[in-house]
């Protein structure tokens, strides 16, 4: 039996495709593989940089499905289900709308897949496919089975090895997709599967693509207590309250982390409480707090902002963008409130008949990358969307570029940091512009 392993690109440029050069690991397709029955052959496509080459025979297909690669995605599955074979679409887009994932599909999977995806191969075996699969969440990864990194193998990834220790997160931030898919829950596996996994595989840099590693602090303590003798270099993503407890920091430094994907989402307290962001909220005071604590113990932080709350103005985001190079963050990311598919956000703008183009952004062939998919209150929907590219241009401006890296206690702490900082910046300068604007799957 052969298995075909899909990974879709977003879409392309108005006028030409568009090659993802800060591509990393799809690692839940590593996942698989590694659930995967030895006998069975593996093939892993590509969509970000490599042709899908659709007449070469396989016995099944299975393709991972995010919002934003969903109208690709079933693009993908539409033409392999023209020449007869079979495919199966799973993710977390699939979860939140199972309905419209099957319309494209011979098979959808619903949650993760790790308690039932050696069914989903018995029964491709005898072309049997169920129409369904549903599977609990959790624990991220049975304890036997380690991806299968060799896959990747001469795709031209990023340097840095993709792995989990948790799933899930326990806040409930009224945008969030992942709180709508676990429950609010997380889920953690046992520490010594992890540090097995790193010395087995012999990870060296690693990005923990945790939801949030910080939603249970006193786990991630053992864990980076374990880390210690290991030498690696990791980064993840970590809620801001972590920055409140300096044993956390002083072990997470220790441990090797470099810094994290901290969402800040805002800078006004009243957004924050629109978007219960928590873990934010208590003894707000613009984060002077937090960021000292970071930067006491070197972390090149990954400020992650969404703009386009009620609260929100075309100067809010400016101020915003000040503010971030204000304080060198490492780099910053200016996203616009996305209303995702059956979240609670998804649903309150549906009531209010704020969403544009017919609820469903993710397939409209008139929308387009990281433009506002929802009417705001305090400006019109393309000046949101003008006014998060320009944060993006300004931060990411050769000036503002220099001024962060002269940060002695984060990006100039270590040769390694600063050839990270520059290698990993100029990649964000150029996408800045590259991704934006583009067409959602390539029809």
């Amino acid at each position: 039996m052969k298995l075909t392993l899909i990974k879709p690109n977003i879409g392309r440029r108005e006028h030409s495709l568009y090659i993802d050069h800060g591509r990393m690991e799809p690692l839940m397709l590593g996942v698989l593989a590694g659930l995967t029955p030895p006998d069975v052959d593996i093939t892993l496509h590509d969509d970000r940089m490599e042709s899908v080459p659709f007449d070469e025979a396989t016995d099944l297909v299975a393709i991972t499905v995010e919002t934003y690669t969903a109208r690709r995605a079933y693009e993908i599955a539409d033409e392999y289900r023209a020449r007869g074979v079979p495919v199966i679409l799973g993710g977390i887009h699939v979860t939140l709308i199972p309905e419209e994932a099957a319309a494209h599909a011979d098979s959808i999977f619903i949650g993760d897949a790790e308690t039932l995806w050696a069914q989903v191969i018995a029964d491709a075996r005898k072309r049997r496919l169920r129409p369904r699969y549903q599977a609990p969440v959790g624990v991220a990864q049975l304890p036997n089975a380690l991806p299968r990194r060799d896959i990747f193998q001469g795709k031209g990834y990023l340097p840095v090895r993709l792995m989990q220790f948790s799933r899930g997160c326990r806040f409930a931030c009224h945008f969030c997709a992942v709180s709508e898919y676990f429950g609010r829950k997380h889920y953690l596996r046992r520490i010594d599967e992890v540090v097995r996994e790193i010395v087995e595989q012999k990870l060296r840099f690693i990005f923990f693509v945790d939801d949030n590693i910080a939603s249970a602090q006193a786990e991630l303590k053992v864990l980076c207590r374990e880390l210690m003798p290991l030498g690696i270099h990791w980064v993840s993503q970590a809620s801001l309250d972590s920055a409140r407890d300096a044993e956390l920091m002083r072990l997470m430094a220790d441990s090797g982390c470099l810094g994290n994907v901290i969402g800040f989402e805002s800078i006004t307290a009243a957004s924050l409480q629109d978007a219960k962001k928590s873990p934010n909220i208590p003894g707000f005071t613009d984060y002077r707090r937090e960021i000292e604590m970071l930067r006491q113990h070197g972390m090149q932080t990954w400020a992650a902002f969404t703009l386009g709350y009620d609260h929100d103005t075309r100067e809010s985001i400016r101020a915003t963008e000040r503010f971030a190079r204000r304080q060198r963050f490492t780099f910053a990311a200016f996203n616009i409130l996305m209303p995702y598919p059956n979240t609670p956000l998804y649903r309150k703008l549906e009531q209010e008949n704020r969403l544009l183009y017919g609820g469903q952004w993710w397939l409209h062939p008139e929308y387009r990358f990281n433009h506002a998919a929802f009417a705001p209150i305090g400006m019109s929907a393309d000046e949101l969307t003008a006014a998060c590219h320009e944060a993006r241009s300004r931060f990411n401006s050769l000036p503002s570029l220099l001024y962060r890296f002269s940060d002695l206690q984060t990006n100039m702490r270590t040769l390694w940091r600063m050839v990270m900082y520059w290698r990993y910046a100029m990649l964000f300068r150029s996408e800045v512009h590259q991704k934006h604007g583009m067409r959602f799957g390539l029809k």
